[in-house]
Order: structure tokens, then sequence, then C-alpha cells
């Protein structure tokens, strides 16, 4: 049984194989030509990361959604209501993080942001967001690995995800949901799949909803968001359902293109 990850480079050889072979598809999909390729190769089958992922390749042999999951003791979570609202990713526009520190001002609370400077998006960074950084109402702490991400996730009274793009999934907000950190999220991409509105977070449209959840956030029961990522985003529960789908296809046989 091959499991491949990098999208559709392997297909030429993997269906020629007669080996299963099953690929997850883990960027966003609406990229021109792409669905060219993927008509190639009919009977290649594919794991979504969330349903709305497929929405640009309807088509394909999906098999199964099979949404990401994490260790169960990778994260620890805080019961504690946390002091400042948190924004982890990539500073990208896309990402929101404009919104992020419009948002944060309008609710008087400091912002954290934990990201790295894409070299792509230098100016943009200089432009757009540097004069917003003062250091203490807006702070850039620079990028965090996984350890570096349990004190600032659980120290956060909510994680802001106000995206622009069609997300695949969002690894950063079961994240946070580790943490018992709610996500206040923008209605874009998985985010309906992985966010439960008014127990694990918000979903919003728009900055000014985004505002009003913050101010709500207080109320939601960050055990509550704890276990609800242990009942539906851990790393056990995600390899159990790929097991699954191994055996399915390893019943099958081999899938070979001529």
């Amino acid at each position: 049984m091959i499991h491949s990850h990098v999208d559709w480079l392997p297909l030429p050889v993997l269906s020629r194989t007669g080996v299963p072979f099953l690929t997850t598809m883990h960027g966003r999909l609406d990229l021109q030509g792409l669905s060219d390729v993927i008509a190639a190769f009919p009977e290649a089958p594919f794991v979504s990361i969330s349903d709305n992922q497929r929405c640009a390749l309807p088509d394909a042999n999906w098999i199964a959604t099979i949404s990401h999951g994490l260790p169960k003791g990778l994260f620890r979570p805080s019961s504690q209501p946390g002091s400042y609202l948190a924004f982890l990713g990539r500073l990208t526009a896309e990402k929101g993080p404009e919104d992020a520190i419009r948002i944060a001002r309008a609710v008087r609370m400091p912002l954290k942001i934990a990201a790295k400077i894409p070299r792509a998006e230098t100016a943009y960074f200089k432009k757009k967001l540097e004069p917003e950084i003062d250091g203490e109402n807006v702070q850039l702490i620079g990028e965090v690995d996984e350890i570096g991400k349990q004190p600032f996730l659980a120290g956060a009274s909510a994680l802001l995800f106000p995206i622009d793009w069609p997300e695949p999934f969002g690894l950063v907000m079961i994240e946070a949901m580790a943490c018992g950190t709610p996500v206040i999220a923008y209605r874009s991409g998985s985010v309906p799949e992985v966010v439960e509105d008014g127990v694990t977070g918000f979903i919003v449209d728009g900055e000014e909803q985004a505002i009003e959840a913050v101010k709500e956030v207080v109320r939601l029961d960050r055990r509550k968001v704890r276990s609800r990522f242990e009942e539906r985003f851990l790393a056990s529960r995600m390899a159990s359902e790929y097991e699954d789908r191994y055996r399915e296809l390893i019943s099958r046989g081999g899938c070979r293109t001529p």
C-alpha cells in the first residue's frame, strides 16, 4: 500500500505499479490546469481533508474526507480565560492579519502575532503591518515551534482566524482547541466543518461580527472546547480512518492505468 502526500506528481508512476495507493490532497485545488491532470487519472483514489476542499475538483475519485488530527498529549489545555487575542499563521493578506489588528483594537485587547514573514511578502509586511505593530497593543513575537505554541495559544482569550481564501483545513484551529482556546473565524473554506459555532468558537461574517464574538467568547467553556477537540480531532481517529481506507483499497487490488 502506498500513501502519497505530494498531490498529483507521482500519479503517472503509481497508476502503473499495480500496487494499491491513495493520495491525500493537502492544498487548495482551484489551480489552473489541475482539473485536467486529475481527469487523466479517473481511477486514482483521493482523500480530502475537508468537504469544502473538494469543490474545485468535484469529479475526482474522492473516497473519503479525513480531517487532520493531533496527538492527545501534544498540547495541554488551560481553563483560564486568557488575556490577549492570538494570531498564528503566515503574514499574507489572505490570512487576514490586518483584520486581526483592527478587531483587537476595536475591543481594546492586546494582539500577539506568532508568524514568520514570507520572503515574497516582505513588501506587504513593511507597508501594511509593520506600522501597526507597536510592541504593546500589537506584538510580533515571531515564529513559534511546537513547544512555543503551547503557552502562546493556551494564554489567549481566543484565536483570530480572519481568512480570505478557501482554507483546505486550518491546522491552527485545532491546535488552539487542543489548548482549550476558542476560535473566532471567518466563514470561508473548511471553517464551518472545523469550528462548532457557540461551542468551540464563533463563525462570523466579517469584522463587525468578529468584534461582537470577542465580547461573547468569555461565555464559552474552555473545558468543552478541549473535550470536543478530543472527540473530533485526535490523531488516533485520523489513523483509524486511514486504516479503514487502506483495507478497502487492498481488498480491491491495485489501480492500473493503461
